[in-house]
């Protein structure tokens, strides 16, 4: 735990935070939860963007590509550093603590006119870890040229965990490079920065007291990149992902040499390696997840503890088509030395009481179901990896088309979350106004691979315990909804 010397919970603004249940001036005891991350992806053209999760879009408008990077848990609360579309580098805190529902808080880095932060820079994979002594916030992060080949590592720090950043600069770490990132904070409170060094293999390097340089090398792993460590009953677990990116190849004139080097990445099986001690001996990598699936699809972005509940945080990255890129969370079972995960559509964890299950009974609506509603221009289209082949397209649009689903069951009243198949052919995002029970959503739509593969939106929304659950798409700002392949709503 981090030792605050408040021992209260607090918000953002440094005042108490009013629990439910509580009376107005009370206040829970709950220290803060011991680490704060956070974590960009890979991205060239500075603090742009540079993944997006059609997910959440109901509570965020806008939940970004992929810059988000990690919940944060403090005071029994979760955040989440993001970049966003201004661009900067945003804070959402999760209020309801059920790790769906978030609000804004701070932009905590903004774009610069020059230097480290300016214009077609990479600022990526932040992590924040909490330094009791100097009562600090401290943000390492992958800065970097263009091309990649700066390979450095930045540093910026705040007081509180939601303000404002100073940036502090940039190196390379003991004179190494460093690209994919991580931080992790011992037990005893020294800090440690995890770095993929092209040139010598993936580093576990000791930062000094305030966490601001590196101080040493610790060890030095094979070859791999996006390092988290997590730490079990005194076992060390350290989890990686392959070098599996496209090769560039770049032929000197006049000498017959080659210059190889990777970018970019594909998904494989992630692996993780465990030791009793920073210092190695470190065991053999095996994989986590199925072998073969390539981790869900998935790299390593953070393995965090939710009050007991170990999570793995993965990123799918789409090199070409940015603003596509998703995140998966999945819940991560370790046993003494072995770390395990299966593959879940959804799960349902509870981070107050530190437990997880599984999810509840689903219903699927198709779109073109002939009990729905099409009024306008939206009509039944052909999509031919859509179920049924079918989906509703015109939705919006010159046509003002409009989808309704008009009897949405649900067992019981409750918040959950919808599951939209959805497909959109274009290479930008489209939105969509989405009313569930007369209370409008505005959703937005991420590109999918092609016009005929959907990908999958989410909706949090309130139900009521009947049949007559009314969810309607229509326009938003005159534009086109993406075309509607079906919803999965639970309904238990």
């Amino acid at each position: 735990m981090i030792d605050d010397p408040s021992l209260f919970d607090r918000s953002c603004s440094g005042r108490f935070l009013e629990r439910p249940g509580l009376q107005r001036g009370q206040t829970s005891m709950f220290k803060p939860m011991e680490e704060v991350r956070l974590l960009f992806i890979k991205r060239s053209g500075g603090l742009r963007f540079s993944r997006y999760h059609p997910s959440w879009l109901n509570v965020l408008l806008d939940w970004g590509e992929q810059a988000f990077r990690e919940r944060i848990p403090i005071n029994q609360l979760l955040f989440q550093y993001r970049m966003y579309s201004i661009p900067a580098l945003r804070n959402y805190t999760n209020f309801l603590k059920d790790l769906v529902q978030w609000t804004f808080v701070n932009e905590l880095l903004t774009l610069q006119p020059g230097g480290d932060l300016g214009p077609n820079r990479v600022v990526e994979r932040p992590h924040v870890i909490y330094n009791s002594q100097t009562l600090t916030y401290v943000m390492w992060m992958h800065i970097d040229s263009s091309d990649y080949q700066e390979a450095k590592a930045g540093v910026a720090t705040s007081p509180t965990v939601c303000g404002n950043y100073a940036y502090q600069g940039s190196s390379r770490p003991l004179g190494f490079e460093s690209r994919d990132m991580g931080l992790f904070k011992d037990t005893d409170g020294s800090g440690y920065l995890l770095s993929e060094d092209r040139s010598n293999g993936l580093r576990i390097d000791k930062l000094s007291s305030d966490y601001l340089s590196v101080e040493s090398t610790v060890y030095i792993l094979a070859d791999y990149e996006s390092p988290a460590m997590y730490k079990s009953n005194g076992t060390y677990f350290m989890f990686g992902s392959s070098l599996t990116g496209k090769i560039l190849l770049s032929t000197l004139l006049l000498w017959i040499t080659a210059d190889i080097k990777t970018i970019g990445w594909n998904a494989n099986d992630n692996v993780y390696t465990t030791a009793t001690s920073l210092l190695g001996p470190w065991a053999e990598w095996k994989t986590f997840a199925a072998p073969g699936s390539n981790t869900y699809s998935s790299q390593t972005t953070a393995v965090v503890s939710i009050n007991g509940v170990v999570m793995y945080m993965g990123d799918r990255w789409v090199s070409n088509n940015l603003m596509s890129s998703t995140y998966i969370w999945l819940p991560l079972t370790i046993s003494g030395t072995t770390a395990t995960m299966d593959n879940r559509n959804n799960w349902i964890i509870n981070p107050s009481a530190g437990t997880w299950s599984s999810p509840p009974t689903e219903t699927v609506i198709e779109a073109e179901s002939c009990s729905n509603i099409l009024i306008g221009g939206a009509t039944v289209v052909s999509c031919s990896g859509c179920s049924n082949g079918k989906a509703v397209g015109w939705i919006g649009g010159s046509g003002n088309g409009t989808l309704t689903f008009p009897a949405i069951s649900s067992w019981t009243s409750t918040t959950t979350t919808i599951r939209i198949q959805q497909q959109n052919g274009d290479g930008v995002q489209r939105y969509g106004n989405v009313t569930v029970n007369g209370v409008s959503n505005i959703i937005a739509f991420v590109p999918t691979p092609n016009g005929n593969t959907p990908g999958t939106s989410v909706l949090t929304v309130p139900l009521k315990k009947d049949s007559a659950n009314v969810i309607k798409f229509e326009a938003y700002n005159g534009g086109y909804v993406a075309d509607i392949d079906r919803l999965i709503v639970p309904i238990s």
